[in-house]
C-alpha cells in the first residue's frame, strides 16, 4: 500500500528534516508513526499525502509513484484527519460534510447523518455552526470528513486529541472497524495507549531517522527484564515479592496463604520510545 525508499527532505541548505527513511505499510495494516515534535513525523505525513513536494528518494502509494500522481482518482482513495480540525466555522457539521463530499462521486460517499450518528455526534448540534462546538465535537466532524469518502488509505494525525475517555474508546473502535473493511491506516500520535492498542507495527522517528520499527509487543518483550511482581497473603499479612518469570514454571516457590495479584514488569511503549530516542514524546 505504501512503500518509502531513501526518503529525504530539506527545508533549506542547513535544515535537513529527513535522512533516507525506508519503510513499507501493508494493505489493511494499522501503522503507527511516532516521534516527538521536530522529529520529521509531520514532514513525512505531508509528503505521503501529497501536500509537500520536492522530496528525494521514492514514495509510492497504491503502487504508483506519488511524484507522478496528479489525478483526482488517485487522491480520492485517501482520507485525512488533520491534527488541527480544518472545518468552516460558520457552517454546520452537515453543511461542512455536504461540501467536502461534493468532491467525490456520489456512489463513493457515505450518508452524512449515518456517519455522524456512528461517531455519536449530538443530534441537536448537527445544524448549528461549528464555531459553537467543543473541541471534541469538532474532532468528531473532522473524523467524519476523513471517512465520508470510504477511503482505501486513511491518514490519522492525533485522532483522539480533545476527546474524553469514552470518546477515545469510540474512535479506537471505529478505526478497528475501518481496518476490518480492508482500509489501511497510517497513524501519527503522541498517545502511546492508542498506538499500543491499535497498531500492528510502529516506527519510532527521531531527528529525521527511523530508530526502531517492529510490533509493539516485540519491542516491549525484547526489552523486558522478564520479572513479575507477586502480591500474596501470608499469616494475615499482605506481602510482595519480585521474581524472574521462569522461576514460576514449577509453581510458587515460597510459603503463602493466597495469591492476590501477579504483574509483569514489562516496559511500556513510551518507555521504549524514550529508550530508543532519548526523548519524551512532547
Amino acid at each position: 500500500m505504501i512503500e518509502v525508499k531513501e526518503l529525504t527532505f530539506s527545508y533549506g541548505r542547513d535544515k535537513q528534516a529527513l535522512h533516507g527513511l525506508d519503510f513499507t505499510v501493508e494493505d489493511g495494516e494499522i501503522f503507527g508513526f511516532l516521534g516527538p515534535n521536530g522529529s520529521g513525523k509531520s514532514t513525512t505525513q505531508k509528503i505521503l499525502t501529497g501536500i509537500l513536494k520536492g522530496h528525494g528518494g521514492r514514495v509510492s502509494l497504491f503502487g504508483q509513484d506519488i511524484s507522478a500522481a496528479h489525478t483526482q482518482e488517485f487522491f480520492r482513495k485517501i482520507g485525512v484527519l488533520f491534527e488541527f480540525p480544518y472545518l468552516y466555522a460558520n457552517l454546520s457539521a452537515v453543511d461542512n460534510l455536504r461540501y467536502f463530499s461534493s468532491f467525490y462521486p456520489k456512489e463513493q460517499v457515505r450518508g452524512i447523518e449515518e456517519i455522524l450518528e456512528e461517531l455519536e455526534f449530538k443530534a441537536d448540534f448537527m445544524k448549528k455552526p461549528v464555531s459553537s462546538y467543543s473541541k471534541g465535537m469538532r474532532q468528531r466532524v473532522s473524523m467524519a470528513r476523513a471517512l465520508i469518502s470510504n477511503p482505501r488509505l486513511l491518514f490519522l494525525d492525533e485522532p483522539t486529541s480533545g476527546l474524553d475517555p469514552s470518546g477515545a474508546v469510540l474512535f479506537r473502535r471505529i478505526i478497528e472497524q475501518e481496518r476490518k473493511k480492508g482500509t489501511t491506516v497510517f497513524l501519527t500520535t503522541h498517545n502511546m495507549l492508542d498506538a499500543d492498542l491499535l497498531c500492528d507495527r510502529v516506527a519510532f522517528i527521531s531527528n529525521g531517522n527511523i530508530v526502531a520499527l517492529d510490533t509493539p509487543k516485540n519491542l516491549k518483550e525484547r526489552n523486558s527484564d522478564h520479572r513479575v511482581v507477586i502480591g500474596y497473603l501470608y499469616q494475615g499479612r499482605r506481602e510482595e515479592k519480585t521474581m524472574e518469570a521462569p522461576e514460576l514454571a514449577a509453581g510458587i516457590p515460597f510459603a503463602h496463604d493466597g495469591i492476590v495479584s501477579i504483574h509483569s514488569q514489562e516496559p511500556t511503549l513510551e518507555d521504549m520510545f524514550i529508550q530508543y530516542t532519548g526523548r519524551g514524546l512532547s
